[in-house]
C-alpha cells in the first residue's frame, strides 16, 4: 500500500476520459504519487443513465483503491429495504411460449411450460409472479446484497477527490503520436496537443483510444450490437409501492421471460425505483446510428403484453422511457500498444446483465495505479502495461462473454437450459461466484510479480 506521503514518480500519465473509470484511475494515481492530468471531451463531468450497481468485489476494490471512495460510496448507496443479503430475487415474469398469454389479476396464471433439451414439454408448479430463486452475497463476512447509487451523484463524489487543476475539459482525443523514449503526444479535436510519458484511454464504449491502439481496420476496435435493447426509466417509490406493495417495490427483483426480462431496484435511498426492461431484437441487427432513441410508452408496453401483472404494472408507471441499444466490444488481442493503454469500458465494454461492468473498471484502476506506482523510470511503463494486460484481460474479457450469456439466460434463451427451471436455478447458483469471490490482494500480487519478471528480462 502507498505511504501517507508518497514521493512523486519521475514521469507523467495522461488519463483520457473522465467517467467512473478515468476518475478512479486518477484517484489511484494520486494516492501512489504518480503525476497525472485528466482530459475530458465534454464541457463538464457527466454520467449517462440512472442507477449503477456494484457487487462485493467492486466495493472491496474501492476500499483498496482509496478508502475515501468506499466511504463516499456508502453515503450514497441504496440497498434493499428488507432483504439485505439478496442481490436479486428472481420471480417468473411470463409463461408465454407459443401463443399463450399471462392472465389473472393476482400475478398468477396456469403455470409455465418446462422444456428440456430433449424437447419434452410438461407443465410445472411455477406460476407467473412466483419466486423461483434468490441470489445472495456477502462482504467482509456480512450480508451485502444489492447495492446501487445514482451515477451522477457517485461521479460528483469521485470528482471531489482530485484537484481541479489536474483536469481539462473540452479535450476530445483524435490522434496519439508514439514518440518512443520521449513518451506520447496527444492531439485534440480543437487543435491543441499535450505531451505525457504515457496515456491511458478511459473513453468508454465509443473509445477513440481503442481504435488507435488496435487499429481502425481491426474488427475488435469497434463495438458490436449484442442483439438486445432495453427500455430504461424511473418511478417515484410511493407510486411503485401503491401498485406493487413494499416487498416488490423496495427490494431488487428480476422477472425473467421469453425473449425479455425486467429488473427493478431502489435507488436514491429508496425514493425512486430504477427500471430496466430488456428485449431481444428478432433480426439481431441495429441499423440506426443513434444508440439511444426516444420511444412511445404504448410501444414499450405492447412488447411486454405477454408478461404478468407485476411487470405490466411497473411499465405502466414509466412516463418517459428511453430505448437503449446494447453494444459490447469483441475480444481484443491486447489492452496496450507502446505507452498507450486501455482501461474500463474502452478495454472491455460489456452488457449490464451481470451488473459488473463499472466494478471491473474500479478493479482495473486499483491494479494499474498500483503497478504504475512501482515504476521508477519511464522506460518501465510498458512493463507495467504488459503486466496489467496479462492479469486483467482474461478476467475482464470473461465478463464480456458471460454477460452476453447471462442476457440469454434471463431471456430463457440459453443453450441447453432454456426454460428448464432446474438447470436455470443451478446456473444462477454459481454464475456470479468468479466475479464476487476474487481475492484482489492476491490478484495484485500476481500482477506485481509479472511486472518484476518483465523488468528483469529487460
Amino acid at each position: 500500500m502507498p505511504s501517507a506521503d508518497p514521493q512523486s514518480s519521475p514521469y507523467t500519465v495522461a488519463v483520457l476520459g473522465g467517467g467512473i473509470a478515468g476518475l478512479s484511475l486518477a484517484i489511484g494515481l494520486q494516492r501512489h504519487g504518480v503525476p497525472f492530468h485528466l482530459y475530458e471531451s465534454a464541457p463538464a463531468f457527466a454520467e449517462v443513465g440512472a442507477g449503477v450497481g456494484f457487487g462485493p468485489n467492486s466495493v472491496h476494490a474501492m476500499q483498496l483503491l482509496d478508502p475515501r471512495v468506499r466511504e463516499r460510496y456508502h453515503v450514497l448507496a441504496t440497498q434493499n429495504r428488507d432483504r439485505k443479503g439478496t442481490w436479486l430475487e428472481v420471480r417468473m415474469g411470463c409463461e408465454r411460449r407459443s401463443g399463450t398469454h399471462c392472465n389473472g389479476n393476482d400475478a398468477r396464471s396456469n403455470g409455465i411450460i418446462k422444456g428440456n433439451v430433449d424437447g419434452e414439454e410438461k407443465a410445472t408448479g411455477i406460476q407467473v409472479g412466483d419466486k423461483i430463486a434468490e441470489m445472495n452475497t456477502t462482504l467482509d463476512g456480512k450480508p451485502f446484497g444489492q447495492s446501487s447509487v445514482h451515477r451522477a451523484a457517485f461521479l460528483d463524489e469521485l470528482v471531489a477527490l482530485i484537484p481541479k487543476e489536474n483536469v481539462s475539459f473540452n479535450h476530445r482525443v483524435v490522434a496519439i503520436d508514439d514518440l518512443g523514449a520521449e513518451g506520447v503526444r496527444i492531439h485534440f479535436e480543437h487543435g491543441e496537443t499535450a505531451r505525457a510519458d504515457a496515456a491511458v484511454g478511459c473513453d468508454g464504449i465509443k473509445s477513440r483510444v481503442r481504435r488507435i491502439v488496435l487499429g481502425e481496420d481491426n474488427p475488435a476496435a469497434h463495438p458490436s450490437f449484442t442483439g438486445k435493447y432495453a427500455y430504461r426509466g424511473l418511478i417515484p417509490m410511493d407510486k411503485a409501492v401503491a401498485l406493487l406493495g413494499d416487498g416488490l417495490a423496495r427490494n431488487s427483483v428480476i422477472y425473467p421471460g421469453y425473449h425479455g426480462h425486467v429488473i427493478t431496484m431502489p435507488i436514491e435511498h429508496g425514493a425512486t425505483m430504477n427500471v430496466v426492461a430488456f428485449r431481444t431484437k428478432a433480426d439481431g441487427k441495429w441499423a440506426d446510428e443513434r444508440w439511444v432513441l426516444p420511444t412511445e410508452k404504448a410501444d414499450m408496453r405492447a412488447e411486454f403484453q405477454d408478461f404478468g401483472p407485476s411487470v405490466r404494472d411497473i411499465l405502466s408507471l414509466m412516463q418517459t422511457p428511453d430505448l437503449w441499444a446494447l453494444f459490447d466490444y469483441p475480444p481484443a488481442e491486447t489492452y496496450f500498444r507502446g505507452r498507450v493503454c486501455l482501461l474500463g469500458d474502452a478495454a472491455h465494454a460489456s452488457t449490464p446483465h451481470q451488473g459488473a461492468g463499472a466494478g471491473m473498471a474500479i478493479e482495473d484502476a486499483f491494479v494499474l495505479s498500483n503497478l504504475l506506482g512501482e515504476v521508477s523510470h519511464p522506460n518501465q511503463l510498458e512493463n507495467a502495461f504488459q503486466a496489467f494486460d496479462q492479469i486483467r484481460r482474461p478476467r475482464t474479457q470473461k465478463l464480456v462473454t458471460t454477460s452476453r450469456e447471462a442476457g440469454e439466460l434471463w431471456d430463457l434463451e440459453a443453450a441447453g437450459i432454456g426454460d428448464d427451471m432446474e438447470k436455470f436455478r443451478a446456473n444462477l447458483h454459481v454464475r456470479m461466484d468468479w466475479i464476487w469471490d476474487i481475492d484482489l490482494e492476491a490478484h495484485l500480487r500476481e500482477a506485481k510479480s509479472l511486472l518484476t519478471a518483465e523488468r528483469q528480462q529487460k
